[in-house]
């Protein structure tokens, strides 16, 4: 009698137009001594009428499961998994005919996977059955065979079925099983735990031939990491359920696999938003406009590379974070525990050929336009955050906030632009002055007029020259700091939230304090006051979003207007409504977004400290410290405070 070979079980599965044929289980013992030749991708395996593929885009929605409780809602969630398993027969089938040269013993367990993704077809479709619904009632969508059936090669092959999908399967299958059990189906449950143990065998097949013929110099995960090609990423080898580290230590996975992918993140659909970190914005645009040369000290080089980690703070899960430096992944998996989703991590200048829904630099500087250039042929023309040249450098120089001032019509006529060494040492003699370096930001590059004239004099030239000018304006006794955060989309300005800035005797930046009612952060005095006396919260909420509107025509994104309560000299309080305006993200917005994420409705701290500072129990390092060499920034949440 003659013998079965795989070739022949091979086709039958791939080509037949019968359900029932291809789903015949073939039998466990064949020979494969006669493999054929090569064959050609077919456009789609053979189906009967009514069962054949969806065209791209075509797809039934996935039910929630909440809605597994209902019988016919579990066989509809059901019909996506039957056509998920039928699917990997079909390719495991393919497999077979398009690499007939392949080890035998590679080809004897791809054949073994096939006989048991035709059981997990048929365990589904008769489960689906009996909770009313029948197969091809909804779109079968192709995306498995679009994104596996093209490999050129079985390393592709393992590395696309095995170590992505399927693997992705260890989660999806253990934790669902979970779930039916939960909900009193004991069915659909053992299905999924059968499933569940053969994906562990299936995966382990993948990682054995994997190891076999990457570069034996890579670690399996270096090996996996460079074999995909978007749209794979890594992130496709986790399932959308909890993380399942035993089964994939069951299924031979080493610990540094393991590890590397639980903390790695990619968008799964949405169009990731891309966000750079350029604190130095202000010295860039500097550079722009009064033509001087800018070379980070390394205070400024400190804040580049250390504070990035920022951006986790206002980016969503599946958005992407350009990073000089990527934290370690003990950090990134630190973050995950304390509740922070880490969005996809990526070195600078290693976005390739990937759609995006955006771009979001810390501010809109010169450095930012080149650092950006080359993604911006990416990003969806539906989108407001395109790349775009650079801002007017003024809008990143102090002279905007009393430009702001001068709109709303609340300026004081002492708070001048000193162009000349003589014009701002003339203001000594008429009181006490604050003088500000045109592009300084975080309260450096201040100096007060009352203390050493000479050197007074020299550092105005030297900031002159640098800066092209100084802002003089009244010493006033702080009582209060504040901020107000904005968000700017095709001309609309809305108000995100306040904080109170937490800054030193001469106004260098300490911290933020939020609240879950920005109120709440301030004394009785000043709430009185604030609220009250000048009514506040019509400037904040409506006056300065409309001038912000008129003064930033054509900008999109943040904005930051810092505020500042001061006592006079005969003792009342009085505002200046806009101290400074900050064209860019600013640290009260990092604080703001921390909050949400971090302490819903509740209290915190946000804090920029030097590496060496003692940090409280409980609080969270937002960056690196073990890569970080000046900074450390620092979240606590806490209880209501006394000011």
């Amino acid at each position: 009698m003659k013998q079965l070979q795989v070739r022949e079980v091979a086709e039958r599965v791939l080509f037949s137009s019968s359900l029932e044929e291809k789903l015949s289980l073939a039998p466990g013992q064949v020979v494969d001594d006669v493999a054929g030749q090569a064959m050609s991708v077919p456009e789609s395996p053979g189906r009967p009428d009514g069962l054949q593929i969806s065209p791209k885009g075509t797809r039934g929605q996935f039910p929630g499961i909440h809605r597994i409780g209902e019988e016919r809602e579990r066989g509809i969630l059901l019909h996506f998994l039957a056509n998920h398993e039928l699917l990997a027969t079909e390719l495991m089938a393919l497999a077979l005919l398009r690499f007939p040269d392949a080890p035998r013993e590679y080809r004897a367990g791809v054949y073994s996977a096939m006989r048991e993704e035709q059981v997990h077809t048929q365990l589904y479709l008769r489960r689906m059955r009996e909770c009313g619904v029948e197969f091809g009632q909804l779109p079968l969508n192709n995306y498995f065979w679009r994104l596996i059936a093209s490999v050129d090669s079985l390393m592709d092959f393992v590395t696309r079925l095995n170590l992505t999908f399927e693997q992705a399967n260890l989660d999806f299958s253990r934790h669902y099983a979970a779930l039916f059990r939960e909900a009193g189906d004991s069915a659909t449950a053992v299905i999924l735990e059968k499933i569940y143990r053969d994906e562990i065998g299936h995966v382990g097949h993948g990682i054995k031939w994997f190891r076999r013929w990457k570069d034996q110099e890579d670690t399996d995960w270096q090996a996996f990491d460079k074999q995909l090609t978007f749209p794979f990423s890594p992130v496709r080898a986790k399932g959308l359920a909890p993380f399942n580290r035993e089964g994939r230590l069951l299924a031979g996975l080493d610990e540094d696999f393991i590890s590397n992918l639980e903390i790695c993140e990619q968008s799964r659909g949405r169009t990731p938003v891309v966000h750079w970190f350029n604190p130095n914005a202000e010295s860039h645009a500097m550079r722009s406009a009064v033509g001087t040369s800018f070379d980070a000290n390394r205070f400024q080089n400190a804040m580049e590379h250390d504070l990035e980690m920022l951006m986790i703070s206002w980016s969503r899960r599946d958005d992407i974070i350009l990073m000089r430096r990527p934290p370690s992944r003990e950090h990134l998996q630190y973050l995950r525990e304390v509740g922070l989703h880490v969005p996809e991590v990526v070195g600078l200048g290693k976005v390739d050929n990937r759609k995006l829904g955006g771009l979001r630099p810390w501010a809109w500087s010169p450095d930012a336009v080149d650092a950006l250039r080359p993604y911006a042929a990416g990003v969806s023309e539906r989108v407001d955050w395109q790349w775009r040249d650079d801002f007017p450098a003024e809008w990143f120089s102090k002279e905007i906030g009393l430009c702001l001032e001068q709109v709303l019509g609340v300026s004081d006529d002492r708070a001048v632009v000193c162009r000349n060494v003589e014009s701002a040492m003339a203001l000594s003699g008429e009181g006490t002055f604050l003088f500000k370096a045109a592009y300084a930001c975080a309260g450096r590059g201040h100096r007060r007029s009352d203390r050493d004239l000479d050197g007074l004099r020299r550092w105005l030239g030297n900031v002159i020259s640098g800066h092209g000018c100084v802002i003089a304006e009244p010493w006033l006794e702080r009582v209060m700091d504040f901020s107000a955060l904005y968000e700017v989309k095709a001309g609309r300005v809305d108000l995100v939230g306040m904080t109170r800035i937490e800054n030193d005797a001469s106004g260098r930046f300490r911290g933020i304090s939020v609240a879950p009612k920005w109120s709440k952060l301030l004394g009785e005095e000043v709430a009185e006051f604030l609220f009250s006396e000048v009514q506040c919260m019509q400037w904040y909420e409506r006056k300065i979003p409309e001038a912000i509107a008129d003064l930033l025509p054509g900008y999109c994104g943040p904005v930051g207007v810092d505020a500042m309560v001061h006592r006079r000299s005969d003792g009342t309080l009085a505002l200046r409504h806009v101290v400074e305006l900050n064209v860019r993200m600013t640290m009260g917005r990092v604080a703001l977004e921390l909050q949400k994420k971090l302490a819903p409705s509740g209290w915190g701290n946000f804090q920029v400290l030097r590496k060496d500072a003692a940090v409280r129990d409980g609080a969270i390092i937002i960056n690196d410290p073990g890569h970080a060499g000046e900074f450390i920034a620092v979240w606590e949440a806490g209880q209501e405070k006394s000011h």
